[in-house]
């Protein structure tokens, strides 16, 4: 009898534990002792960001009278990246047995320590395959996160973890980070929005469908106050999930300023990035 890898026991606990996530993630609120043993195992050195779905935002958003998609940001990324490996499924979609979106478009890993990571939960992927990867996951209405994310490396228990960057395809149903508002504010706030990327709500396009109060906004960004539509956007990080769910145009994206270069930089400077 084969010996149970790691992985394997701890991809086991997360199927059973996952809906635990937003109890555990309330506990960085209630104790101060919580959420610093939390942040410190699970947290630690984070820094994610958004980028939004763009299949339903006129394929482009304008900036300056340039066309520029957001996820160029990930596929730039990727591009200067000599170490690739994409996931066979996605942890969260499969834990939580999500119908509404496909559980086999893994997250993408970056960077010398994906090569740590076990051939039988995951492959070594060309530039091109991951490239793929997130226009198919666009197309299937997902938005995306990047950025150093400890609790990958912990999970799958491979060092070092900043020798490893995520590209994460978010659904609104299943995604970790849904536990954005139960988490302490320290610890939320590792999470940004893409620079230059802003939702507008458009109140008198707004038909008062609730739609997008539907279990959409996994920051709990959009609520009905005084019955109309209101989003926060404060702790609005800018998914594009809510966009997608508006079938009156009530609710948009439009990018400001470009800043391709400026956030792949960031990214170079959390992880080893082969120059092109």
């Amino acid at each position: 009898m084969k010996k149970p890898k790691y992985i394997d026991i701890s991809i086991f606990i997360v199927n059973r534990i996952f809906n635990w996530r937003f109890w555990i993630a309330g506990l960085t609120k209630k104790s101060k002792l919580a959420k610093k043993i939390i942040d410190k195992m699970l947290f630690e050195d984070d820094e994610i960001v958004i980028v939004p779905n763009t299949i339903n935002i006129d394929k482009k958003i304008e900036s300056e009278g340039s066309e520029f998609l957001p996820t160029d940001v990930l596929k730039d990324v990727i591009k200067r990246s000599e170490d690739i490996v994409i996931m066979d499924k996605c942890l969260c979609r499969t834990s939580n047995d999500c119908q509404d979106y496909p559980q086999d478009i893994g997250c993408i890993f970056l960077g010398p320590t994906s090569r740590k990571i076990p051939n039988h939960v995951a492959h070594k992927a060309t530039v091109e395959e991951a490239l793929n990867q997130i226009d198919r996951a666009d197309a299937a209405g997902l938005s995306h996160l990047i950025g150093r994310n400890k609790i990958d490396a912990v999970w799958m228990n491979i060092h070092p973890g900043k020798g490893l960057l995520t590209i994460c395809h978010c659904c609104p149903c299943c995604c970790l980070w849904k536990v954005y508002p139960n988490l302490n504010n320290e610890i939320s706030d590792k999470i940004e929005r893409l620079d230059g990327v802003n939702v507008k709500l458009h109140e008198e396009k707004c038909k008062k469908c609730l739609k997008c109060l539907d279990n959409i906004c996994m920051f709990n960004a959009i609520n009905l106050i005084n019955n109309k539509i209101s989003i926060d956007y404060d702790n609005c990080k800018g998914c594009g999930l809510c966009v997608n769910t508006c079938s009156f145009n009530a609710i948009t994206i439009n990018y400001i300023e470009e800043s391709i270069d400026n956030i792949v930089n960031r990214m170079e400077n959390l992880i080893e990035i082969e120059e092109i």
